[in-house]
Parts: C-alpha cells; sequence; structure tokens
C-alpha cells in the first residue's frame, strides 16, 4: 500500500514540475515511508510523484514510478493485486510477457497494460487500487479505481492544473490549489457524516468513484467516470439468476472463495496480522487465516472500560479458543482527548464516524507489530449484518398501515422503553432511530425505503442549516438511480455497499491505518466473493430475525456458537457521556455561539439548541454533534489557508 500524487500543466518547467510533485509526494510521506520517487516529462507537462509501503518484492525492482517494458506507460500505483501471479501466467501462456526485473504486481500491471490494454486489464485485476498512468504515446492520463473504493483517489482542475493525489494534502500541496469549501459537499456531510463521492469537501475536486476509471490530457476540462464495474448491476444480476443449491452447498461455496481470497490476502514479504473484534465478521476472516497459516497469527483488538461498548473480552475468548497470538489495548477518554487534535490532519476532509479513534489507534497497535492487517469490512453490507435489515421491517409492519395520529403515539411510546425495543428488535441505539422514524411518519411516509433514507441520515435537513448550503445531485434522493431488486432490504444492503461502505467505512479503515503506515485488506471484498453474495436469497442472510446467517453457519465450523452469539453492538464509543464528561470543554467552545457565527458556515441555532438539550440529558445526541464538532475542528486546523 502506498500513496500517489501528480499533475499536467501546459508550459511547466522540470525542475517545477519535480518541486512541486514532491511536496505532493512528501504531503502523504506516511502512506509510503520505505521510498519515494519522481517521473516528470517537461514536454508533455506531466508529473508523477510516489510514496512507497514495500509489501511485495522488497527490492528496488519495485519502484516507482515505473515505466512499461516498451516505454509507453508510466505507472505510479497504490493497491494491491491479489491474482497478479495468476495475470503473469496468463501473459506467459500468450507468449506476450517481457522479461521479468522482479516480482512486483506493479510490474505485472504494466505489462498486461501493453498486452490487453487498460481496460482489459481493470477487467482481469482481483485486489485493491488506485492507479495513475500516463500514455508517452497518446498524452493521456488515465485514473483508475477498484471495484468497491478500497483505495482513494481524488482529482480536479485548479487553475490551469490539473491535480490528482490519494489524499486532499497532496492536492493542498500544489501552489495552484484554491481553498473553497463547497458547502453542498458540507450539506452532504452533516446528513451522513462523510463527504459522499463524487464530492470532496474543496470546491472542484471530486473522488473518483468505485469502479471507474477516466482519461484526461491538457485542455480537456469535461472528462467524465466511466464504470468499468457497477455493485448495482451485480446485484440486480445476482437477483434476477440467484443461487439454487442448498444451505450445505452455500456453505460450502462460501468457504472455498473466502479460503481463495483469504490465501491470495496472507501473501506478503513483510508480516501479516489479523484486527479482531470478536464479533462474526472479524471472528470468521481470523479463524479462516488461522486454518492456512502454520504458526498463530497475530491478532489485535481495542477495549472501553465501560462495559456496553467493552467487546475486548469477547475477542480474548475467541482468540483463546483459535489460538491467536494476541494484543489488547483498553481506550480510556483521555487517549481520545489526546487524539481529537490529530484527527482532521489523519482523515482530510470532515469526517465524523465516532469509532475513527479506537480504529485509529487498534491500526497503531497492530503496526508496532505487523505491515499488514486483514479486516472482517463488508460482511454487513452483504450478508445482512446490519439492524436496520430486520429493525425497519418491523417498524413498517406495526405502524405502516396505522393512521398518522395513532402511529406518533405509537411510536412516542416506543421510545420511552428503548430497553424493550431493543430486545424485540436486535437493534442498537434505539431511541435515537424512533426518532428519526418518528419524523418520516409525522409526515407521508409510502414505504421502507423513505424510512431508510430517514434512518441513514443525522441531522434532519442538513442543507438549512448550513449558510449558503444547498443539497447537491446524489443516490439516495434520486430514486430512479437505485439498484432495481425488488426487495425492500436487499435495496438497503445495496445501498448501504454503494454509499456507506466506500464513503465510511473503507475511508475510515484506510486513513486510520495509512495514518501509521499499515495496509489494512478485507477478504469479503474480494470480487468473486462480493458476487457470489448478491445471488444468495435473502433467506440465506436473514432467518430467524438475525442477519448473517450463512456467515453464522459457517463460524460455526470454527467456533462455539457461544463465543460469538449476542447482540451487535458495532465498534462504538460512549461518546454521548464523554460529551457531557471529559470532552465537554473541548466541545463547548467549538460548538460557542460567537465561533459559529463568525465563522459563517453553519447556522447556530439548531446546534446551540441541541447541544444544550444533550448537556441537560433531554435527548442524546451525540452522534448528530459529533459531526458539527469534526466539521469544527477540521475548520480549526485549517487556520492560514484563505477560506
Amino acid at each position: 500500500m502506498c500513496g500517489l500524487a501528480g499533475f499536467i500543466r501546459e508550459f511547466s518547467r522540470a525542475e517545477d514540475l519535480r518541486s512541486f510533485s514532491g511536496r505532493m509526494a512528501e504531503a502523504i510521506s506516511h502512506r509510503g515511508p520505505d521510498d519515494c520517487g519522481v517521473w516528470v516529462d517537461s514536454d508533455a507537462g506531466i508529473a508523477l510523484a510516489h510514496r512507497r509501503l514495500s509489501i511485495l518484492d522488497l527490492s528496488t525492482a519495485g519502484h516507482q514510478p515505473m515505466s512499461s517494458e516498451g516505454g509507453r506507460w508510466i505507472i505510479a500505483y497504490n493497491g494491491e493485486i491479489y491474482n497478479h501471479l495468476e495475470m503473469r501466467r496468463a501473459l506467459e501462456s500468450a507468449d506476450t510477457a517481457p522479461v521479468w526485473r522482479g516480482h512486483s504486481d506493479t510490474e505485472t500491471l504494466l505489462a498486461c497494460i501493453e498486452a490487453w490494454g487498460v481496460e482489459g486489464t481493470l477487467e482481469r485485476s482481483v485486489g485493491m487500487f488506485a492507479i495513475a498512468l500516463w500514455d508517452r504515446e497518446r498524452r493521456e492520463l488515465w485514473l483508475a479505481r477498484d471495484r468497491l473504493g478500497e483505495k482513494p483517489l481524488y482529482y480536479g482542475w485548479q487553475g490551469d492544473a490539473f491535480l490528482f493525489g490519494s489524499e486532499l494534502k497532496a492536492l493542498r500541496a500544489h501552489p495552484a490549489f484554491n481553498a473553497v469549501v463547497d458547502r453542498g459537499a458540507l450539506s452532504l456531510f452533516l446528513r451522513h457524516n462523510y463527504v459522499p463521492e463524487p464530492y470532496s469537501i474543496w470546491q472542484g475536486i471530486h473522488k473518483l468513484p468505485p469502479g471507474t476509471w477516466i482519461k484526461t490530457r491538457l485542455g480537456e476540462r469535461n472528462a467524465q467516470p466511466v464504470e468499468y464495474w457497477s455493485l448495482a448491476e451485480v446485484a440486480e444480476q445476482g437477483a434476477a439468476s440467484s443461487f439454487q443449491g442448498s444451505d450445505v452447498e452455500a456453505l460450502d461455496a462460501l468457504e472455498r472463495l473466502l479460503g481463495n481470497a483469504l490465501q491470495g490476502q496472507i501473501v506478503a514479504d513483510v508480516p501479516v496480522g489479523a484486527l479482531l473484534s470478536g464479533g462474526i465478521d472479524s471472528t470468521l476472516i481470523t479463524a479462516l487465516m488461522q486454518t492456512h497459516s502454520s504458526r498463530p497469527v497475530r491478532t489485535f483488538t481495542i477495549g472501553f472500560d465501560e462495559k456496553e461498548y467493552d467487546e475486548a473480552v469477547h475477542a480474548r475468548a475467541v482468540a483463546a479458543h483459535l489460538g491467536t497470538d494476541h494484543t489488547e489495548l483498553r481506550l480510556s477518554p483521555r487517549e481520545a482527548l489526546d487524539l481529537i487534535p490529530r484527527l482532521p490532519d489523519i482523515y482530510d476532509e470532515p469526517f465524523a464516524d465516532s469509532s475513527q479513534m479506537p480504529t485509529h489507534l487498534v491500526m497503531k497497535l497492530a503496526r508496532q507489530h505487523v505491515t499488514v492487517a486483514l479486516s472482517g469490512d463488508a460482511g454487513d453490507e452483504l450478508f445482512g449484518g446490519y439492524n436496520r435489515y430486520t429493525f425497519l421491517p418491523k417498524v413498517w409492519s406495526a405502524f405502516g398501515r396505522v393512521p398518522a395520529p395513532f402511529r406518533s403515539a405509537g411510536l412516542g411510546l416506543a421510545a420511552c422503553m428503548p430497553g424493550l425495543i431493543g430486545s424485540i428488535t436486535g437493534a442498537s441505539h434505539v431511541g435515537n432511530k424512533i426518532g428519526k422514524v418518528r419524523r418520516v411518519f409525522d409526515g407521508p411516509a409510502r414505504n421502507i425505503d423513505d424510512l431508510y433514507v430517514t434512518l441513514v441520515g443525522e441531522w434532519e435537513d442538513p442543507a438549512r442549516m448550513v449558510i449558503g448550503g444547498v443539497m447537491p445531485p446524489n443516490l439516495l434522493d434520486d430514486r430512479t438511480r437505485w439498484p432495481r431488486l425488488g426487495s425492500p432490504v436487499a435495496r438497503m444492503m445495496a445501498l448501504d455497499a454503494i454509499t456507506y461502505l466506500p464513503g465510511d467505512i473503507l475511508t475510515k479503515v484506510d486513513r486510520a491505518a495509512m495514518a501509521v503506515s499499515l495496509e489494512t485488506r478485507a477478504p469479503f471484498l474480494d470480487r468473486n466473493v462480493v458476487e457470489f453474495a448478491w445471488t444468495l436469497p435473502m433467506h440465506m442472510k436473514l432467518r430467524d430475525g438475525k442477519g448473517k446467517w450463512l456467515l453464522r453457519q459457517l463460524l460455526d465450523r470454527h467456533v462455539p456458537r457461544a463465543l460469538i452469539e449476542r447482540p451487535k453492538q458495532g465498534f462504538g464509543i460512549p461518546l454521548d457521556d464523554w460529551l457531557r464528561g471529559p470532552l465537554r470543554e473541548w466541545a463547548d467552545t467549538l460548538l460557542s455561539e460567537a465561533r459559529l457565527r463568525g465563522e459563517g458556515y453553519l447556522d447556530p441555532i439548531p446546534i446551540r439548541r441541541t447541544w444544550e438539550r444533550h448537556l441537560r440529558g433531554e435527548v442524546s445526541a451525540g452522534y448528530r454533534l459529533w459531526s458539527v464538532l469534526m466539521f469544527q475542528a477540521w475548520l480549526e486546523s485549517q487556520q492560514g489557508m484563505h477560506l
């Protein structure tokens, strides 16, 4: 895993190309501390820069930017191609392989591009990647991103320069960068707690969507991303030709596919471990990983003193059963407070999933022992793990056809009994969920889709909270672009995989890990696993009121059910209590009315009202307030820039 950056700009001198691209690469040196490289062509006005975290082929044969054997293609690439040895064999069988200089997957990519073209290579590649590729013959720049969005890639025109890079801080290091906050993106952030693709917090800068490439050249300002793979299409095709085998056949197929994915992902020339929370997904990955290892797998977890948030005890029990070499760290409010000033730099744009703190700290812990760590990310989206997949159908069944006055009364009563409702539905943070659902039912709620859109949003009307804010075009508001799936639960799962997975989960993991130069890999995101999962009928995902049925059955083959059978917790922190306690002074400063008015981005009235009610204990609004706090902290970190 590495970092890339670069730009194209007409009439650039070679020394400027080297200097500016070198600054861009230095800004993301944490992504690649082992090596750096710059390649420029002043006649074409192109500069590519790379920071390397050496994982495969630790020799200089893996140095980037790298040129193809014929010299036409120059690449700067971040990620891993897990099937690159298979791709090499295909080239060799067709007698189109070059004389190999090393065994890096970067060299494999270049050889495949020479033989099959860019699109043919992307189609055959299995892995996680962000690619910047310069075609010297046609003087065209290609940018490409992996299918699910594991590796980030930003791009955009700033004046007469087209900038691109793995993180926004790389683009900011270029002198042409013009720092103007996009208030539409800010509105989306307050809705989602992250800025969704294709937007970024900066005007004119975009995230390349997962599963797409874009091609541009000097003077061409209207290039648009082109899909080479679509999760929506995969979901639709899977539903149209669903798996017809038995439960046992599905289990065997999934175990084989995950095993194949793991065999590719544990390959490295550096130490490899696993992130273990003790939940279903990470436990299954660790168990399968241990079956493929001749020595105890290194595992890592983080815990809390607050028992209702602490999964470390479960991870410890799983580790003992599997015989892993386990390391545990406990997170205190003091450590969280110490980390907060670093969050804006780590996440690079406003980002407000509060589990970002323990995620970063467990990555830091793991990096002390390994360079690569496997995770259980995407199990929820693919196999029906989120509570909303069972909670919302139950709510709609109970209240959907009830007259409006009785709906509100019933939901109000439910909100007074969150513990009971949680035990019935299996949902966490029930009071917050019911409050959101109640807002929908107070209006013209037509179906579960309406409930879903409200539930995944944080603030009720975020565009009105932003001074001069608008809600830009986005997937949630344009249902003509939703995956065409008959089941509302399947639609929720697909939308989560298209939006929440890359926008929140994978962003959180990438930035938290890369900040400490740790590579993470997610076997559930293997292309073959993803495509198989979408062929499974819903009863193999949700059964007996519980999600991830098939994963639970597969885990039964490796771990006693008693070790993992408990309500889903998620990787959260006791945010509500911490904001009323050790984080209160910090939050109060950022949320002061005078400060909010002076900055001119957010309307202080709804924010102050919510903050004061939270402090009095009338509501638990920590997760909603966290988005405002993270924007405020990020804004503070940008001091000195013209915003």
